[in-house]
């Protein structure tokens, strides 16, 4: 018996939507123009995206960062909240940059999925232009990957990348700290997005109701999927006012495992947790999942996102200047000299 032909096989029939592609581009021009800054040339659809070194630096470095949003998707998937999760994104990479003084210029972003849902993804990027303007940089590009089998359905992964600009003798590398400096203390908007491997596994155990009343009018959905905040503007305006000595971004890792990074090896940061509420979300966390207090400082930020050390005779100027631009700031510690065997951070 003969055989009729096979039909002709195309890259929508394995799975690929060209034609999707190019409409999620044209949705999200508008997005992407309403975050240009000095600097972009061109826009979205070229093989590279281009961006001029701002004029005014004699010694111009550039930082680059990179990071996703990690396992908080999961949860995004679960709730089918789709808008604030570029936030997140973009200031993972931006906080990052900002922490070695330099001032965030053009972000890029990665997303990736098995089949692309246009609505889904302009939501997603939608939120990433969102990120990009709260931190003054430019969206100049990304890639939109298409990967059948790649992914379960209705799930994506996120990439993002940053590059800033700090002038050469202007870098923060937190090598002039000394005993006797201040530490401060930003608030974070909540876990950021950091920790959600723990979190799910909290939620798996005790099976809260997400949309019940958490926290005033916000549900524990809202709590758990806040943004992550981002730090640009107001630090910036910090720096601009008087010496930064160092800055830590409390991502992975939690107060205790980053503010290290930025301390040299002589001293040690003495963290009072008194200093600041511990906002519901973590004592709710604490509770539900019967964590140690020390893991609590490991895994997650507590309600600190951003550590900055700064001079002693500085503390009260700054603390006025980071509150005239919007931020809440606090004095949560002290510098101290470090003894061998000591560890580099500790939270009493």
């Amino acid at each position: 018996m003969i055989q009729p032909p096979a039909p002709p096989l195309s890259y929508r029939a394995a799975g690929v939507d060209i034609d999707a592609g190019d409409a999620l581009v044209e949705r999200i021009k508008p997005f992407a123009r309403k975050t240009l800054r000095e600097g972009a040339l061109g826009g979205l659809g070229g093989f590279g995206a281009l961006f001029e070194v701002p004029r005014g630096y004699r010694e111009p470095v550039l930082v680059s960062g990179t990071d996703g949003v990690g396992t908080k998707l999961k949860l995004a998937f679960e709730l089918e909240r789709h808008d604030t999760v570029g936030i997140d994104l973009v200031a993972m990479s931006v906080n990052d940059v900002l922490a070695q003084g330099a001032e965030p210029l053009f972000f890029l972003d990665y997303f990736a999925c098995g089949r692309l849902e246009v609505e889904t993804a302009a939501r997603v990027i939608a939120g990433i232009a969102r990120g990009c303007e709260l931190a003054g940089c430019a969206l100049i590009g990304g890639e939109t990957a298409e990967m059948p089998g790649m992914y379960p359905a209705g799930e994506y992964d996120l990439a993002g990348f940053a590059v800033g600009v700090v002038e050469k003798a202007k870098i923060i590398t937190g090598q002039a700290i000394a005993p006797g400096d201040a530490v401060l203390g930003l608030r974070s908007s909540g876990a950021h997005s950091n920790g959600f491997s723990l979190v799910r596994g909290i939620l798996a155990a005790v099976r809260p109701d997400l949309s019940a009343p958490f926290d005033g009018e916000r549900s524990l959905a809202d709590a758990l999927l806040e943004p992550t905040r981002i730090y640009v503007k107001p630090m910036l305006a910090l720096m601009a006012g008087l010496p930064v000595k160092g800055m830590a971004h409390i991502t992975g890792g939690g107060l205790t495992g980053n503010v290290p990074r930025v301390l040299p090896a002589s001293v040690k940061a003495v963290l009072d947790a008194s200093a600041w509420r511990r906002p519901p979300l973590f004592q709710w966390l604490q509770d539900a999942g019967k964590v140690a207090e020390n893991e609590m400082h490991r895994v997650f930020n507590c309600g600190i996102g951003l550590v900055v050390v700064v001079d002693r005779e500085n503390v009260r100027r700054a603390l006025a200047l980071l509150r005239e631009a919007g931020e809440e700031a606090l004095e949560i510690g002290r510098i101290e000299a470090r003894r061998d065997g000591e560890a580099p951070t500790v939270v009493v």
